[in-house]
């Protein structure tokens, strides 16, 4: 069958894909656009698996509530060059995938592939979309939170995002508050909500480096373990989001912060995503 450099256009408009790559599509079927489309699908996933071991650092991170802000979720997609990640289409794609994780109240990232946007599954849009640029990109990860009042932060630049859950919303300077600590949350990484939420594993390591920096300091083995304790208190400190000092008035704690507006205001949960990390 005799395929014009018309129809390799026009293929080409519809998906975005080189102009070879197009041409071989429609040969392999026959002139039949939606086959071609298809094709070339196909040959998206297939790169794909071939781009596996390739970085993708890259890409974009949005946050968002419901209008009630009953429910906050954050996703993060990514891609192997900053080019890609500030695509127009990337960049909708990103939102478009917030938007159907918040509609459907999604809790985890696989949730979201056989989902439809559009005509297409989100999974069959990133194949679609790879066929377009040759990139690996994927949905690195999508979190929610639900809570009585939930609170979303993006950093300039959309590389980093995060969403914060308290136990009460009828609190006055709440909206204030929410902002605060979500920015809180992005600028010093904390790794959990207080010390009691800290993960085992990590206070044993924690201990163990304190141990061996004492030891190699020349410190008595008898009193290893209560200087190992000491700088856990610090680690404490530095990476519990209610211990930390808060960024906007380092004369309090984040826990004292809270507290001030409310006694018995909570946080109950957040997440944070950031490309690179």
């Amino acid at each position: 069958m005799n395929i014009t450099a018309a129809d390799v256009n026009k293929l080409r408009q519809m998906t975005g894909a080189g102009m070879m790559d197009c041409k071989k599509a429609l040969q392999e079927s026959e002139g039949d656009f939606e086959q071609a489309v298809d094709y070339l699908r196909k040959k998206g996933q297939k790169v794909a698996s071939k781009r596996a071991d390739r970085e993708a650092n890259e890409g974009f991170v949005i946050a968002k509530t419901t209008d009630d802000k009953g429910f906050g979720a954050v996703v993060m997609v990514s891609c192997e060059t900053d080019f890609v990640g500030k695509n127009d289409d990337f960049i909708k794609f990103s939102k478009d995938l917030l938007e159907l994780g918040i509609n459907n109240k999604l809790t985890e990232t696989s949730a979201l592939l056989p989902l439809k946007v559009g005509p297409l599954t989100v999974e069959e849009k990133l194949n679609e979309l790879l066929g377009k640029t040759g990139e690996k990109m994927q949905v690195a990860a999508f979190e929610s939170i639900e809570a009585p009042i939930v609170f979303a932060y993006n950093h300039h630049g959309n590389r980093l995002a995060t969403i914060i859950g308290f136990n009460k919303k009828d609190v006055k300077g709440i909206e204030e508050l929410g902002r605060e600590i979500a920015m809180q949350v992005a600028a010093m990484n904390p790794v959990s909500i207080d010390k009691d939420d800290v993960d085992q594993k990590i206070i044993d390591h924690e201990i163990e480096i304190g141990k061996e920096q004492a030891r190699l300091e020349g410190k008595p083995e008898e009193l290893l373990e209560k200087i190992s304790i000491g700088k856990l208190n610090k680690f404490f400190k530095e990476n519990t989001l209610m211990n930390q000092d808060f960024i906007k008035d380092n004369k309090k704690t984040v826990g004292q912060y809270v507290i001030e507006h409310d006694k018995d205001l909570k946080v109950t949960a957040f997440k944070r995503l950031q490309l690179g990390a």
